[in-house]
């Protein structure tokens, strides 16, 4: 019997949610019971008393993220019943095969699971939540990943210490919820990546610019390759394979570097045309020679983590895009991304065009970029599209 605390909203916020939209803001809710703890299943209902579906409640400008638009009951079953429909939407896009089992199995609102994030690397499956709620769910939901047919999933690596409302106050440890550590090798169109989820940013890669590392690779045939905020070297070792002269990562994080080196090591041996260097990327652009180098990349950490940092985030993109393009010759390729989700796709490209303009080069559009299909955006939460990329050609 489903007995869930009941919150209220003021006359006429319901029509958000009526479109299906999976949030709650705090300035919509009348009244809250007084029973009601962070983390808690609610039921929501408009002023007139109609249900209008259940979510987790937790405290903040997002009151309640919605579960379901129909009052059900929120266990184990139904988390198992998400599971499973991400899982099969994986294996409609051809994702799980031998030569790659690195993908997101859960993109939050886009599987409908709001506050939830799951990347899959081999035999481990890395759980992150959001929400108060998603926290305390974690047991169950890692029970049904390693029950999933299909997925050969045999360890929940927990990482949610700096993803969670501080105010919380959860503790949240990072830790195994089932299984332990065997390999952190994972296979990505036929490359072998060290993932550090133990200690690396995220989930420990970057499985959202897949897509685009494979197009990378198409460009990269002759090429000499500047891979900016490498991260664990995603680009480079696409670029090695797409038979680029020289590449060259950067990133100000040594560690990072170190992992890039292993990661071409893993795949090329100790051959390879690459050098890796643990440096500052503005002061790395604004040291390399001209014409160094004919294709870059750069995709930096979002420079705008919420709405009040816009201004200086697109300054940023601004400046860093023409730092690059003042550099490259004539028939140069760039590859400039955003992920941060507070940034528009209108605005983003608008920052990249003033640095074409501050820099005088005729430049032209070849690929307008975005995330991969296991990222889905739920339709209804245009917020789930973060990720927005441009390639470049530089006359």
């Amino acid at each position: 019997m489903m007995n869930y605390p009941v919150i209220t909203l003021r006359r006429g916020k319901e029509e958000s949610l009526k479109r299906f939209h999976p949030w709650v803001f705090s300035g919509a809710i009348d009244r809250l019971p007084d029973s009601i703890e962070e983390g808690d299943t609610v039921e929501v209902r408009a002023s007139d008393g109609t249900p209008l579906g259940v979510g987790h409640f937790q405290i903040g400008s997002i009151a309640v993220r919605m579960l379901d638009k129909n009052v059900i009951e929120i266990d184990e079953g139904f988390y198992a019943s998400r599971l499973t429909d991400a899982l099969r939407l994986r294996m409609a896009l051809g994702l799980i095969r031998g030569d790659n089992n690195a993908y997101r199995l859960v993109h939050g609102e886009g599987d409908f699971l709001p506050g939830l994030i799951v990347d899959v690397y081999g035999s481990t499956a890395v759980l992150q939540a959001h929400s108060p709620g998603m926290h305390y769910a974690r047991n169950v939901i890692a029970r049904a990943l390693v029950s999933l047919p299909g997925a050969g999933l045999k360890n929940v690596y927990y990482k949610s210490e700096t993803t969670l409302p501080y105010k919380a106050s959860l503790d949240p440890q990072n830790d195994y919820i089932i299984g332990e550590y065997d390999t952190n090798i994972a296979v990505e169109n036929g490359l072998k990546l060290h993932v550090d989820w133990l200690k690396g940013q995220k989930t420990g890669f970057f499985v959202d610019q897949r897509d685009n590392r494979m197009l990378l690779q198409k460009y990269a045939a002759g090429r000499r390759v500047l891979n900016m905020f490498c991260y664990t070297g995603g680009f480079s070792v696409y670029a090695l394979r797409g038979g680029a002269e020289l590449v060259h990562s950067v990133d100000s994080s040594a560690k990072a570097v170190a992992l890039t080196r292993d990661n071409v090591r893993l795949n090329f041996g100790d051959t390879a045309p690459h050098e890796a260097f643990a440096e500052d990327a503005f002061k790395f652009l604004g040291d390399m020679p001209d014409g160094a180098y004919d294709l870059v990349v750069l995709d930096p950490p979002a420079f705008a983590k919420h709405r009040g940092a816009i201004h200086n985030a697109l300054r940023g993109y601004q400046k860093l895009n023409a730092r690059a393009m003042e550099k490259m010759p004539k028939g140069s390729i760039l590859f400039t991304f955003s992920c941060s989700q507070a940034i528009s796709k209108e605005q983003f490209r608008l920052a990249v065009f003033s640095a074409a303009a501050q820099t005088g080069r005729n430049v032209r559009i070849l690929h307008q970029l975005t995330q991969p299909a296991d990222h889905p955006i739920n339709i209804y939460h245009p917020e789930g599209e973060y990720l927005k990329g441009l390639i470049l050609y530089i006359e």
